[in-house]
């Protein structure tokens, strides 16, 4: 009797199953593949990508995120190192590209340790190891930054727009960057979303400037209002001026022209009533989140109130930072002690259309950046280059320590990191040496994207640390080892721990899938359009 074993379908028809080591070399290639993506716009001579979308919008950049965004990926493990793009730019704001070279060059260094026969979960393990040895060394080379440290403030923000298309006024925007953080920082701690930033194509990147106080896209909303108040007194309010429709459904029965004559009094009689409400309270200067009605607007301007509609919610309280203003919800209870003070509010032409300035604020805790370029493009990568310098900031005096960078860190975690895996006897050993070769991968891109030896560069730094000299890096201008820290190059330590922690994880989290199950059609598709299975006609 033959005993022949039918095979089991367990799978719906149309899905697609690898497993094992296929399933891990699919992973590894898809991860490089967006790490090599990436690679060519490190450093201050990394190159730009540009990007079109479907609907042919151009963005030109070499911001590590905004390309991956940009590219709408779909393969599910280098989503995984999308993701760890977008944590690097929501927790710091910076070091995207690292972060991603570096987990897409661990998933690299794992598939020649795979090929030993090592398994992946020992692998996982020497990487788990050396990233809590890299975070408790980069604890402990880091230097101490503070608000008192304006050269060194300065020298992060410079470091942050290197490489960027802003290299001709970055010193401005460095400035710049410095004051606006500078400005809103409380005990050493800095809420980002007191730093406003508006755009303006006109002018040149050198004609950024950062104004402190507030700064609206918006116009007055009546041309007899005055366009300048100095000295003024500020409302807020968040609520409209205008009749409020009744919550539930109702009708109004008027037989007689009288009683709509004296319900329309009545309705201007309402809106009177607001506006002597502001005005009494003493306000010049009215800022509504909601609408205003003509006839409000009317009797504003009559009172000779400046007024502004529809202001978003963000900057009605960016305002109330600014100038001390209390947001009120009903007009009726505005009072003295609610408005706000600036030494001027004023209508102001940029470019082609007329802007609300808010300045002269007592104290201001919120600053706006007016961001101006040739073109839409340069805007947006001047926008680009300031938020980074902004987040590199912020991240160094929230964290207090800051690094050298020109792949001194790097070189200098990957010599300690092989001292550390000397001293481990199992597998994992050759797991964190792996690790250490992974972080020699920024140097070594820093020199390929210079067009230098990355051979002789390597070999040239690792000398220099080995002598003692720990912020030795690369100048890519000079195609030398350079002690940074002298050269200025400096980065936020909080860069280094995050591109690390991240990396690390999405590489384990991708190294430990040995089978890739991808479904065929839904039940939906596979059902008769009418909801019947096929056959059931």
């Amino acid at each position: 009797m033959n005993d022949q074993v039918q095979p089991i379908f367990i799978l719906p028809e149309g899905s697609s199953r690898n497993t094992g080591k296929l399933a891990q070399k699919a992973n590894i290639a898809a991860a490089k593949a967006i790490s090599d993506t990436v690679r060519t716009t490190l450093g201050p001579k990394g190159m730009d990508k540009m990007l079109v979308s479907a609907n042919n919008d151009v963005t030109i950049t070499n911001d590590g995120v905004t390309i991956l965004d940009e590219m709408q990926i779909e393969h599910p493990a280098a989503k995984m190192i999308v993701e760890v793009a977008k944590v690097q730019e929501e927790e710091v704001g910076d070091g995207t590209t690292t972060a991603v070279v570096i987990a897409g060059e661990l998933l690299h260094a794992s598939e020649s340790l795979l090929d030993k026969n090592i398994h992946p979960t020992v692998i996982a393990d020497g990487y788990k190891l050396a990233a809590q040895r890299a975070q408790s060394i980069l604890q402990a080379i880091g230097m101490d930054i503070d608000i008192t440290n304006k050269l060194t403030l300065k020298n992060i923000a410079m470091t942050a727009m290197t490489g960027k298309n802003v290299e001709w006024a970055k010193g401005k925007l460095a400035e710049i960057a410095v004051k606006a953080v500078l400005h809103v920082a409380e005990n050493n701690k800095v809420d980002m979303d007191n730093i406003k930033i508006e755009k303006k194509e006109g002018g040149g990147s050198a004609d950024t400037e950062l104004i402190d106080g507030v700064v609206l896209d918006k116009e007055r909303i009546h041309s007899d209002m005055p366009k300048r108040v100095a000295n003024a007194k500020i409302a807020l309010l968040d609520t409209a001026i205008e009749v409020k429709n009744t919550e539930i459904e109702a009708k109004i029965q008027i037989t007689d022209p009288n009683q709509l004559q004296a319900f329309l009094d009545s309705e201007e009689k309402t809106l009177k009533a607001y506006v002597d409400a502001i005005s009494n309270a003493g306000a010049s200067v009215v800022f509504c989140s909601k609408g205003i009605d003509d006839l409000a607007q009317h009797f504003l301007a009559q009172k000779g109130i400046y007024t502004v509609r529809r202001v978003t919610q963000s900057d009605i309280i960016k305002l109330s930072k600014a100038t001390g203003s209390k947001i009120v919800s009903k007009i009726n209870e505005i009072k003295p002690t609610d408005l706000g003070k600036s030494g001027l509010v004023e209508e102001k032409k940029l470019g082609d259309e007329n802007m609300t300035y808010v300045t002269k604020c007592l104290n201001p805790k919120a600053v706006t950046a007016i961001i101006r370029g040739g073109t839409a493009h340069v805007v947006d990568e001047v926008e680009r280059a300031l938020k980074d310098a902004i987040g590199d900031l912020s991240a160094a005096l929230s964290n207090g320590k800051c690094v050298a960078g020109g792949g001194a860190v790097e070189v200098e975690l990957a010599k300690e990191l092989r001292k550390y895996a000397d001293s481990l006897s199992g597998r994992e050993q050759l797991a964190v040496q792996a690790f250490a070769e992974a972080l020699e991968m920024i140097p070594r891109t820093l020199a390929e994207n210079a067009g230098l030896d990355p051979i002789d560069m390597l070999t040239a730094l690792k000398a220099e640390h080995d002598s003692g000299k720990k912020w030795s890096g690369l100048n890519v201008f000079s195609g030398q080892a350079q002690d940074m820290w002298q050269a200025g190059v400096i980065e936020p330590l909080k860069i280094k721990t995050q591109a690390i922690q991240s990396a690390t994880e999405a590489a384990i989290l991708i190294l430990r899938i040995d089978d890739i199950i991808s479904s065929g059609k839904s039940n939906q598709q596979q059902m008769h359009p009418q909801g019947m299975p096929p056959g059931m006609m």
